[in-house]
């Protein structure tokens, strides 16, 4: 009987956390029994009851609802400043890996000056200045979010490209594009996965932190940082406006936990290294 591979049970719970809140969220539009932004004043701050499991806020908009759709907007937001930032981060520290010389002293000067700002803070001074909105939050994020992954593609593409299958590509006459794209690059994707699903993490904790401070896209469009902001002063008469948000950005934030500790053990991406 073959031994289980270290991490395999973490990606399966992890997958299965984020496989659920996924499906969710998907289905938002059939769960929901309100719409997000439907207003019944005669029955703010109601508890949780039958037909309003998760209660009713300060407006009387169902929380369930709000909670659903705002996990449509937590994961679109998250995933696309992801996205952006890997696609950036990957091209320019790749680029910075192959050439080496004055291109990888410039590109680690900037990640340099980058990372030295205080991340949360350098995001909130780029979402004031962008103004509110999901698409400026995407791109606070993103200009953030690069600098991990350019540190780490050119760290794994400086130590690849001495290798001989390097030499044997060039050799058959295959362009600098090409080798990096066709065989350095698949080589490092282990260690760039791990990378990205904890950027996700992240992502998600960022985008409701902007969202708390009112940075966040405008209301009435639910989120669960606004959520929390909304419900805080609440806290003590309707405890249930901040419990839902913050327990369901928990489970979030520990399903990618469990499945970037999950894969990094086994992709033996330390190991590699």
């Amino acid at each position: 009987m073959r031994p289980e591979r270290p991490g395999r049970g973490a990606v399966a719970v992890g997958a299965a956390l984020l496989a659920t809140l996924g499906a969710l969220a998907a289905a938002a539009p059939w769960l929901a029994p309100a719409g997000p932004t439907a207003i019944d004043l005669g029955a703010r701050l109601a508890p949780p009851g039958a037909h309003h499991l998760l209660g009713q806020d300060a407006l009387g908009r169902d929380v369930l609802a709000r909670l659903l759709f705002g996990a449509r907007a937590s994961f679109l937001v998250a995933g696309a400043a992801v996205a952006l930032a890997a696609t950036v981060g990957i091209a320019l520290g790749a680029l910075a890996g192959w050439c080496g010389g004055w291109v990888d002293e410039l590109v680690g000067r900037v990640v340099d000056v980058l990372l030295a700002f205080p991340g949360l803070l350098l995001a909130i001074a780029l979402a004031a200045v962008l103004g509110p909105g999901r698409l400026n939050i995407v791109l606070a994020l993103a200009v953030l979010g690069w600098t991990g992954y350019a540190r780490l593609a050119r760290s794994e593409i400086a130590a690849l490209r001495r290798r001989e299958l390097t030499e044997a590509a060039r050799a058959l006459g295959a362009s600098p594009v090409h080798i990096v794209m066709r065989h350095l690059l698949p080589l490092a994707a282990p260690a760039l996965l791990v990378q990205a699903t904890f950027g996700l993490s992240g992502a998600v904790l960022a985008e409701a932190s902007l969202a708390f401070l009112g940075l966040g896209a405008p209301p009435p469009a639910p989120s669960w940082g606004g959520m929390l902001d909304e419900g805080r002063q609440f806290v003590l008469v309707a405890p249930h406006l901040v419990i839902a948000p913050g327990a369901a950005l928990a489970l979030t934030v520990l399903a990618l936990q469990l499945a970037g500790d999950g894969l990094r053990d086994l992709l033996d991406v330390r190991g590699a290294r």
